[in-house]
């Protein structure tokens, strides 16, 4: 694929480039071409260096000197900067300004890097096809899970292989949270509190815990492993809220780990697509990996399953990411948008949840008294559902149904089943007399 602009491509003068947004990310990244000069000049064939930025407000302090760089008030602008071979969008969103920046410089004849992981899971489509009809690369590795090359490993270094299933851990502040959860006992809101003060996440958290941020991230990745685009509002999102402490505890005590996790998966009738709170078995190597760190898994027919494992967000993971591009554009590598023509190519919707088959963990309360077991596991008989395992404690000091009634947490794990059925059957349970409260409800994911 060619690259246009001024010097886009491999060449001897210097790549330079333009960076709209100076954030974390985009000061990291000012910080890492000039702190690494020697080694990115030397993997990329030519200097890189950074000629203009684009940004709200030029009084903060962002740690870096930047003398000699064109400051453009409106990001747009640097699609037209004649001394921009490069854009670099680190604006955020998946609409406004960032996606026409995107638009504006491709038109202008100027490769592009992102790490706008909502605009590719959203707009990835239309914009491969401008990318393609330009002959210009549209590069974003720094889109999924920072400084792990999924991208690169997902659509290039597996390229040649069948694959049928990829995802994992790909939100840290999420995992942060679910591991600080299962480590102290404390309650969410106390954790997520945690996790602002010490900048894992953010004021407004609800991208991130939510499952947004995650679900971006794993229709990308969908897209890359199956040939085609996922259209994103067709991806399963739940997030981890509804997650008490107990549902902790009681994973421990069956031998899993709650983790927030993305899974897609080929299957003969269509692709899944989901973000969801999983139990995990703790001997899993997913399962071990905590904090803020992420994990991306991907299965192939002749490679079997790896995974990559890393920090996803920061400053340093991310920039090294976005830096990796800038090298590949600087000499000259640049492979389609979702690794292979867009000709013909369009969005496949995802399989509604309907269709999904699991094992799934159920958190009842209920009154404590005698024939409650015999009434829940008839409604689940009714339909289909078969019991695995069952674990009854008393009474927890932190009920999260409260109340003055005397009830108890049942937890119920199933044998593979629809769930269809399983949602008809819990609407049924939670229609029951001695059902206090909504019941709660995590899929298993042993494979």
């Amino acid at each position: 694929m060619a690259t246009g602009g001024q010097g886009g491509g491999a060449g001897s003068g210097p790549l330079r480039i333009g960076i709209a947004g100076l954030g974390t990310v985009g000061a990291g990244l000012v910080k890492l071409l000039r702190a690494n000069a020697g080694i990115v000049g030397a993997r990329a064939g030519r200097q890189v260096i950074v000629t203009a930025v684009a940004a709200r407000d030029r009084a903060r302090d962002r740690g870096i000197d930047l003398d000699g760089v064109t400051w453009h008030d409106d990001a747009l602008a640097l699609a037209r900067d004649p001394d921009v071979d490069v854009v670099v969008e680190l604006i955020g969103g998946a609409d406004g300004i960032a996606r026409r920046l995107v638009t504006e410089a491709l038109r202008a004849g100027r490769p592009v890097v992102t790490a706008n992981k909502a605009l590719i899971a959203v707009h990835g489509a239309e914009l491969a096809a401008l990318a393609e009809q330009a002959g210009l690369p549209l590069m974003f590795e720094a889109a999924v899970a920072g400084g792990i090359p999924a991208i690169k490993t997902v659509r290039e270094g597996l390229a040649a292989d069948r694959l049928n299933r990829v995802g994992g851990i790909l939100n840290g502040t999420c995992n942060y949270i679910m591991t600080a959860m299962r480590e102290s006992g404390r309650p969410f809101d106390d954790v997520l509190a945690e996790a602002q003060a010490l900048g894992y996440a953010e004021a407004d958290p609800s991208t991130d815990v939510d499952g947004i941020d995650a679900a971006h991230k794993l229709a990308i990745l969908a897209g890359l492993a199956f040939g085609r685009p996922v259209a994103f509002s067709s991806v399963h999102v739940e997030g981890i809220r509804g997650i008490h402490a107990l549902d902790l505890t009681f994973a421990r005590a069956l031998g899993y780990r709650i983790k927030l996790l993305g899974l897609a998966r080929r299957r003969e009738d269509g692709i899944e697509a989901r973000v969801h709170p999983c139990l995990v078995p703790e001997k899993m190597p997913i399962a071990q990996v905590d904090g803020v760190f992420n994990a991306v898994l991907v299965e192939g027919a002749f490679v079997g399953r790896l995974m990559l494992e890393g920090r996803g967000a920061g400053e340093g993971p991310t920039a090294t990411a976005v830096a990796a591009d800038l090298i590949d554009i600087a000499r000259g590598n640049a492979v389609p948008v979702w690794g292979r023509s867009t000709d013909g190519l369009t969005q496949v919707e995802a399989l509604p949840r309907t269709a999904f088959h699991e094992e799934y963990y159920l958190r009842l309360h209920v009154q404590d008294r005698p024939g409650v077991i015999a009434d829940v596991t008839a409604v689940l008989r009714d339909h289909g559902v078969s019991l695995r395992s069952m674990l009854q404690h008393g009474r927890a000091a932190d009920d999260p149904v409260g109340g003055d009634a005397p009830s108890v947490p049942l937890v119920l794990v199933t044998h593979r089943t629809r769930e269809s059925a399983m949602m008809a059957a819990l609407d049924r349970i939670a229609a029951l007399p001695a059902v206090i409260g909504e019941p709660a409800m995590i899929r298993i994911e042993a494979g």
